[in-house]
C-alpha cells in the first residue's frame, strides 16, 4: 500500500511562555516493510536542533522555540510504501537488547487480575509465538474498545478493572501480560490506516511487540485483533506510552496547556 499522512498537533496556553524545548519521534522507523517516499516534520515559528537515531533504532529529532509564544503547532505530513510483513519486524538496526524490556513501570505493572488472566490465556500454549497471540486475544476479550473510557495517565491494571479502554490500554495490559511472563514486550507508536467500516481504530495508533526467539520482534494488535500488516506506520517504541511518546517537551512558564490533534491517514491508489 502507500498511505499518506497529515497530522496536526497544537499545544495552547493560557499565557505566553517564555520558549520551549521539543523533543520529536515522529519518523518512520527504517525496517523492512515500510519505505518513506516523502516526510516532513514542521514545528511553526522552531529551530531544528539535533537529531540522532537512539539505541532503540528510532530517529529523534530536537526543536526549540523562542517566546513569548502562546501557541505551539506540530505539523507532519508524508507519504510512506507499506509492504505486509504478517507483524514481524525484520531489517530493523538496534542496539538495546531485548532483556531490557523486561523492565516494569507504573502503567505496564501486572497486578493479581493481569497475572490470572496471563496465566490463564497461555495454558495449553505449544510456544512463545503461541502464548503472545492467546495473550492478545485474551485482552481483547476482556478489555472491550470504548473511545473516552480512559486517560493518558490510566494503567493496565486499571483497564482491566474497568473492563474498557483504548489501543493505549491493550498495549499496556499485553507489555504487562508479557513481562510477567518472563517475554520482553514494548510500546510502538504509529498510525493506523483503518479501511473497514466498524472496526475499532485511532489513526494515531498503538500497539505491542513481543520478542520471540528465532522471529525477533512481532507486533500485536489487540485493538484491532490482528498483528500490524500494510495498514500500519511505524514510528518508534518504548517501554509504555509515555516512554514512547511521539512528542516530548517542556514550555517554560507556569500555564495551563490544552492539546488539539487532527490525524488523517489515507490510502493511495496504485
Amino acid at each position: 500500500m502507500i498511505l499518506t499522512v497529515s497530522h496536526t498537533s497544537i499545544y495552547s496556553y493560557d499565557a505566553p511562555v517564555r520558549g520551549a524545548v521539543q523533543s520529536l519521534r515522529m519518523t518512520p522507523s527504517v525496517c523492512d516493510g515500510q519505505r518513506a517516499i516523502r516526510w516532513n516534520i514542521e514545528v511553526v515559528g522552531g529551530t531544528r536542533g539535533a537529531s540522532f537515531r537512539d539505541g532503540a533504532g528510532d530517529w529523534v529529532e530536537g526543536w526549540s522555540l523562542r517566546g513569548p509564544v502562546s501557541e505551539i503547532t506540530v505539523k507532519v505530513t508524508g507519504e510512506v510504501a507499506t509492504t505486509d510483513m504478517a507483524g514481524v519486524l525484520r531489517g530493523h538496526r538496534e542496539t538495546v537488547p531485548p532483556e531490557s524490556y523486561l523492565r516494569e513501570t507504573g502503567p505496564t505493572r501486572a497486578d493479581s487480575g493481569l497475572m490470572t488472566l496471563a496465566q490463564e490465556a497461555v495454558a495449553g500454549a505449544t510456544d512463545a509465538l503461541d502464548r503472545a497471540h492467546r495473550i492478545a486475544a485474551a485482552i481483547n476479550e476482556a478489555i472491550a474498545y470504548r473511545p473516552g473510557s480512559t486517560d493518558a495517565h490510566g494503567t493496565a491494571a486499571e483497564a482491566l478493572a474497568l473492563g474498557e479502554g483504548v489501543c493505549q490500554d491493550h498495549t499496556h495490559a499485553i507489555i504487562a501480560c508479557a513481562r510477567f511472563l518472563d517475554m520482553p514486550a514494548r510500546y510502538v507508536s504509529g498510525y493506523l490506516h483503518a479501511g473497514q467500516e466498524g472496526t475499532p481504530n485511532e489513526a494515531s495508533h498503538a500497539w505491542a511487540e513481543v520478542w520471540i526467539d528465532r522471529l525477533g520482534w512481532v507486533g500485536f494488535d489487540a485493538s484491532n485483533a490482528n498483528c500490524p500488516d500494510a495498514r500500519y506506520i511505524r514510528l518508534g517504541s518504548g517501554f509504555d506510552a509515555g516512554d514512547a511518546a511521539p512528542i516530548r517537551g517542556v514550555a517554560h512558564g507556569r500555564v495551563a496547556e490544552s492539546l488539539d490533534v487532527t490525524v488523517a491517514v489515507e490510502a493511495v491508489q496504485q
